[in-house]
């Protein structure tokens, strides 16, 4: 007898269902096969759970103990260099600090948040010949100055460079609330184990109140005995 095309999905149906049939029979026939497997499935997510965590915590152990030292700074390519500032930035434990430098980021090579809830904008000037290259001066500061607070809404806009910064430079810089981190700085930033944040002087309110003093009803002043 041919079966029919209109006929072949309930055909099939059928078939599907006698297998289903048959594979709940076996199964609970064989009830200890089910409990081997999922035995089995409890050690194996357990374990990827365990590496998981293991995983995570030799990240974190990896990023407090970064360090880079000026001669390697210099030796980076302007995209290396960005992506160094940024891994600097989680090592301090901005969690979700990013890369954003490329073709209309605006004067923000890297973004991040710190723990105390301020907003960090940074714009990286990578020099090959360190010191001795061309030194940041007003018009890069006055690109970052325009868009570091009315565009990426910053509370802390930031100039890093492995070179110098002119005089004038550092005086705008003083006019407008921008914040340096010259040749100088970097090398004890990067080469340290201090947050940016404590390096840099007149850094704005915190949006939050310091970890340490969050139980003692007094934020920023720490409990006294």
């Amino acid at each position: 007898m041919l079966l029919r095309p209109a006929h072949l999905p309930a055909v099939a149906a059928v078939a599907v269902a006698g297998l289903v049939v048959m594979v709940v029979d076996w199964l609970l026939a064989h009830w200890w096969f089910l409990l081997i497997a999922a035995v089995l499935a409890a050690l194996g997510g357990v374990g990827w759970w365990q590496q998981r965590i293991r995983r995570i915590q030799w990240e974190q152990a990896r990023a407090r103990a970064l360090r880079y030292g000026l001669a390697l700074l210099d030796a980076l390519s302007h995209q290396q260099f960005e992506h160094a500032v940024r891994d600097l930035m989680h090592r301090d434990d901005c969690t979700d600090a990013v890369r954003a430098g490329g073709q209309g980021d605006l004067g923000a090579d890297v973004k991040a948040t710190d723990p105390l809830g301020r907003r960090w904008v940074i714009q990286c000037k990578h020099r090959r010949h360190g010191e001795r290259g061309a030194a940041v001066g007003t018009p890069e500061l006055q690109v970052l100055n325009g868009t570091g607070r009315p565009v990426h809404k910053a509370d802390v806009v930031v100039m890093v460079t492995n070179g110098r910064i002119t005089r004038r430079g550092l005086a705008f810089a003083r006019q407008q609330r921008l914040h340096l981190v010259d040749r100088h700085l970097l090398g004890s930033w990067a080469a340290g184990s201090r947050p940016l944040w404590e390096l840099l002087p007149a850094l704005p309110t915190p949006r939050k109140p310091p970890p340490l003093s969050r139980d003692t009803g007094a934020p920023g002043r720490p409990e006294h005995a």
